[in-house]
């Protein structure tokens, strides 16, 4: 058992050291802080990559994704060919107020058009004005910071080999059609 009133001067003792210690002030919003890297802020939006497939608003367990789009009739590629449609978007919003922060949406995005922003300073006076629309959110995807690089001992992508092996095909076929070319024009001479 200890002494009478030791607790007192333990807790006396944890005040004093406490006291005498530097305070750290955090000089917001004069100072931005110090974020890693990759941290969550908002959501961007890269309109280009988006194919309006409605993936993310199905998939957002709050329901605050809301998109319109319309269909648009292209013409043919080529003469004799059929119209494709395609879906165009007519709006992108997210409603951060219901928005819960999860990343699903930027997860299930087969295309590579919503991403991680570190901007953390979106603060409205009122509620209803935390529906930012796709101009806002594409304003938010020109400061997502680029991906780390990838390791260089890591294997090559497959996509990436297919692509690169047709690439070389072609232009080993583009070679031998050149050479050809050359020698039948160069026995005319």
């Amino acid at each position: 058992m200890g002494l009478p009133g030791s607790g007192l001067a333990k807790g006396l003792a944890v005040t004093l050291r406490t006291m005498t210690r530097r305070s750290v002030t955090a000089h917001y919003p004069d100072v931005q802080p110090e974020l890693p890297a990759r941290s969550r802020g908002v959501i961007g939006l890269f309109e280009e990559n988006c194919t309006v497939c409605m993936l993310c608003a199905r998939e957002c367990p709050d329901w605050c994704i809301y998109i319109d789009s319309h269909k648009e009739t292209l013409p043919a590629a080529a003469p004799g060919g059929r119209e494709r449609s395609r879906n165009v978007l007519d709006r992108f919003a997210i409603d951060f107020s219901l928005c819960m922060y999860c990343g699903i949406c930027i997860e299930v995005c087969p295309f590579d058009a919503l991403f991680w922003s570190p901007e953390f300073e979106y603060a409205e006076t009122d509620i209803r004005d935390l529906t930012h629309e796709r101009d806002k959110l594409r304003e938010w995807m020109w400061t997502v910071p680029e991906p780390p690089p990838l390791d260089e001992a890591a294997e090559e992508p497959k996509e990436i080999a297919a692509a690169r092996k047709a690439a070389d095909k072609l232009a080993a076929a583009r070679a031998a059609a050149d050479e050809s070319a050359s020698g039948e024009g160069g026995g005319d001479a």
